[in-house]
């Protein structure tokens, strides 16, 4: 059966996954793997939130990460997803979120707020420009494109810097017209170069905005909302009726987002899957309440960072688990005892634990190795490093244990998200039980001695 068969009882067309490129960003060949995998559990989308991975070019160059991908493996990338039936839609920060952008000191004249940098200062010429300029970059490389993600989700401090302050005091200026003018102009701004596409955005900043304004701003007719909560307990019957607020101020089209990983903890390791399975299987009834075919798609979030400057949470290969779970449960209409036996045989797991962390050693699937080390590092770590049960067979074993961990990353990530996360999950237990162990050699008058690994830490 193909997706599209498959989809028949499915009220959401479009079922992308997301993934969140702002941190530990998988290298081009792990997508190669993981790809086919996506649209064999019912993906037949992905929003790629490039954040700092985009190969900027010119006066934008200073916003690539280090590992940035490269224009060729852009290419390769969105190869790979046409040969797995996976439409591509891009995702730029235009108004909240824009850490990556004005965390440079030749951009931080262009804050909200001069001591934060994560909201863009909409009265600034200068800032449509950059934005624009940035839009421009992505859309060269993504011709087509049917969507295109502006962000535009929590746009902190929106109305506090100077230029907003006088510009609030002006009568009938408020900061929902602040931010819906915004929006607007980046839009059109989208719509007067690229008119065969879509703008999509969240939808938290306009929520609370009456249905009048709303209506009357002109936004409704430019843009595509998602909507998103990520919630083991959605409020049902308060998602439908804000989707009837939506379609009355002239949205055509709505779109759903819900979280297969990255939206339980910032520090999370290990995804809950029963929370993520709880939270999908609320959106298809959401979907059988509101309005009737309004509903687009469902976006599945996969959040790798909480925002630019905050910690990892679950790396990509932990939340496949969960990932599949949520598709297969979204594609069959829920979570059966037959979706579940799919699920097994999808990810070679003989045995799917929902409501428990997963069992260690399972699956078969691309990087189930690295979700089986974590999950035992998640588990047992700095447990085992608390009781020191056996001091030095112990710093051996975990010694060894975070090495082939380490080399197991280094297969689908770049050098710094390896260290990132090691230095988050792991050394600092491994460096308590290296001393501890030296410590206590040293105490039973042995002397230094020499360490079981020499040279740099794993």
């Amino acid at each position: 059966m193909t997706n599209s068969e498959m989809s028949g009882s499915s009220p959401f067309k479009m079922r992308l996954v997301h993934l969140d490129l702002k941190g530990a960003p998988p290298k081009v060949s792990y997508l190669s793997e993981v790809f086919p995998l996506f649209h064999a559990l019912g993906a037949n989308g992905l929003l790629l939130e490039y954040e700092d991975m985009f190969p900027y070019e010119g006066h934008l160059r200073l916003l690539r990460a280090k590992h940035a991908y490269s224009p060729p493996e852009i290419k390769e990338i969105l190869h790979l997803a046409a040969l797995n039936e996976l439409e591509v839609i891009p995702l730029v920060q235009t108004f909240g979120h824009m850490e990556f952008v004005l965390k440079h000191e030749a951009l931080a004249h262009l804050r909200e707020v001069a001591l934060f940098p994560n909201t863009l200062n909409p009265h600034e010429a200068e800032s449509l420009a950059l934005v624009g300029a940035m839009i421009s970059q992505v859309m060269e490389l993504h011709p087509g494109a049917r969507w295109l993600h502006v962000g535009c989700d929590e746009v902190y401090y929106l109305g506090e810097g100077e230029a907003s302050r006088r510009w609030l005091r002006q009568e009938h200026n408020t900061k929902a017209r602040l931010c819906l003018s915004h929006m607007k102009a980046v839009a059109c701004h989208v719509l007067a170069r690229h008119p065969a596409t879509t703008p999509l955005v969240w939808d938290d900043m306009l929520r609370a905005i009456p249905e009048d304004q709303l209506a009357a701003s002109g936004v409704p007719q430019l843009v595509e909302p998602v909507l998103w909560d990520y919630g083991a307990d959605l409020d049902i019957h308060g998602k439908a009726l804000l989707m009837e607020k939506y379609r009355r101020c002239g949205f055509l089209r709505l779109w759903a987002a819900s979280a297969f990983k990255g939206a339980t903890g910032a520090s999370q390791a290990l995804t809950p899957i029963e929370h993520h399975l709880r939270n999908n299987v609320q959106w298809l009834q959401v979907a059988a309440s509101g309005p009737a075919d309004m509903l687009q798609g469902i976006v599945l979030t996969g959040w790798q960072r909480y925002d630019h400057f905050s910690v990892l949470c679950e790396l990509l290969p932990v939340g496949i688990p969960s990932l599949a779970v949520c598709l297969q449960s979204l594609l069959h209409g829920g979570f059966t005892e037959d979706v579940k036996a799919r699920v097994e045989n999808f990810l070679g797991i003989s045995s799917l634990e929902i409501t428990d962390l997963m069992s260690e050693g399972a699956g078969s699937f691309p990087g189930s190795d690295i979700l089986a080390l974590v999950t035992h590092v998640g588990l047992h770590l700095r447990s085992s490093v608390d009781t020191l049960l056996e001091r030095d067979s112990l710093l051996a074993r975990w010694s060894t244990l975070v090495q082939e961990l380490e080399a197991a990353l280094h297969r689908v990530f770049y050098p710094d998200a390896v260290e990132e996360w090691l230095e988050e999950n792991a050394r600092p237990s491994l460096q308590r039980l290296r001393a501890l162990v030296q410590d206590l050699r040293e105490a039973a008058g042995a002397g230094p001695g020499p360490s079981p690994h020499s040279g740099q830490d794993p």
